[in-house]
C-alpha cells in the first residue's frame, strides 16, 4: 500500500496537482526551504509513517527524503477529495 501511495503522490507532484498549505508555506519559509526543496523530498523520499487526523479520521503520510541540497528533511501530505496532494507541513531535520 506505502509503494502505491508514494507513486501516487509523486505522479500528482510531477503533473504539479498538489497544494501547500499555509502552515507548510510558512515552515518552508522559516527553515529557508522553497516548493522545488518540497518536490524534492517527494521524488527522493519513502513513506515512513502513516497516520490518521485525529478529527476528521483522515490518512496523513509523513515522508523522509531530501532537498535540492542534499539534506535530510520531512513533509506530511494527504489526498484532497478532488484528488489533490495536499501538504500540511514541511520541515528540515
Amino acid at each position: 500500500m506505502a509503494s502505491r501511495t508514494l507513486a501516487r503522490l509523486r505522479q500528482l507532484v510531477r503533473q504539479r496537482r498538489y497544494v501547500v498549505s499555509s502552515h507548510a508555506t510558512e515552515e518552508l519559509e522559516d527553515d529557508e526551504l522553497n516548493v522545488f526543496d518540497l518536490e524534492s523530498i517527494v521524488l527522493t523520499g519513502e513513506i515512513v509513517e502513516t497516520q490518521r487526523d485525529r478529527r476528521t479520521r483522515e490518512q496523513k503520510f509523513l515522508i523522509r527524503g531530501h532537498t535540492l541540497r542534499n539534506a535530510p528533511a520531512c513533509a506530511v501530505a494527504k489526498f484532497s477529495p478532488g484528488d489533490l496532494a495536499v501538504f500540511i507541513t514541511v520541515y528540515a531535520e
